[in-house]
C-alpha cells in the first residue's frame, strides 16, 4: 500500500494517532501536557513512531529520518526532565517548548513522505531534498517558532499572575477573617 512495507503501514498509522493527539492537545490546552491522557497518548505514540522508524531503511541505511528519530527521543527526555523541574525556573518553558518541538519534528517526515508518494504514480514532488520540501520545512519551522513564542508568552503571563492571585487570595482571606469593630 502506497509503497510501504507492513512495518511502514504500522509506523504510519501510529504516527497519525500521535499527530492527532498532539493537534487536539495543542488546540484544547495550547500545549502538550504530559499529565493529561491526551498528552500521554501523544508521548507514547511518538516514542513508538521513533522506534518503529529505526528499522525502516527504504532509502539506504541510517539517514536523516533516523537522525530525526534520535533527536525526537532526546527532546522527549529533556521535556520529561523539565516536567520534573530539573531545569529550575526555566523548567516549565523547557517542557512546553520541547513537546512542541517534537510535534514540529513529526511534520517534517509527514510532509516529505506524503508529497513524494501521493498521488500514486505521479507524486507532487519527486526530489526528497528538493527546494519545495526545504521551503515547506522552513514554513513549518516558522509556524513552530510562532507557536512556541505564543506558548512562552502565555506561560510568562500565567506565572506573573500566580503570585498576584495568591496574594489576592491571602488578602481576601484576611478580610473574611476580620471581626467587625
Amino acid at each position: 500500500m502506497f509503497g510501504l512495507t507492513s512495518l511502514g503501514v504500522v509506523h504510519t498509522l501510529i504516527s497519525l494517532v500521535a499527530l492527532g493527539a498532539g493537534l487536539i492537545a495543542l488546540i484544547r490546552d495550547r500545549e502538550i501536557l504530559a499529565r493529561s491522557t491526551l498528552g500521554r497518548v501523544y508521548i507514547w505514540t511518538t516514542i513508538l513512531v521513533c522506534l518503529t522508524g529505526f528499522p525502516i531503511m527504504q532509502h539506504g541505511g541510517f539517514g536523516k529520518p533516523h537522525a530525526l528519530g534520535v533527536l525526537t527521543l532526546i527532546v522527549l527526555v529533556i521535556a520529561a526532565l523539565a516536567g520534573r523541574s530539573k531545569f529550575g525556573g526555566a523548567s516549565r518553558y523547557v517542557e512546553v517548548v520541547s513537546y512542541s518541538a517534537t510535534f514540529f519534528f513529526h511534520w517534517i517526515p509527514t510532509v516529505v513522505e506524503t508529497t513524494t508518494r501521493l498521488p500514486l504514480g505521479a507524486p507532487l514532488i519527486k526530489d526528497r531534498d528538493g527546494p519545495e520540501l526545504q521551503a515547506a520545512t522552513g514554513v513549518l519551522f516558522l509556524l513552530f517558532l510562532i507557536g512556541a513564542t505564543a506558548q512562552v508568552l502565555r506561560l510568562r503571563l500565567q506565572l506573573r499572575q500566580q503570585p498576584q492571585s495568591a496574594q489576592s487570595a491571602a488578602i481576601s482571606a484576611q478580610q473574611a477573617n476580620r471581626q467587625p469593630v
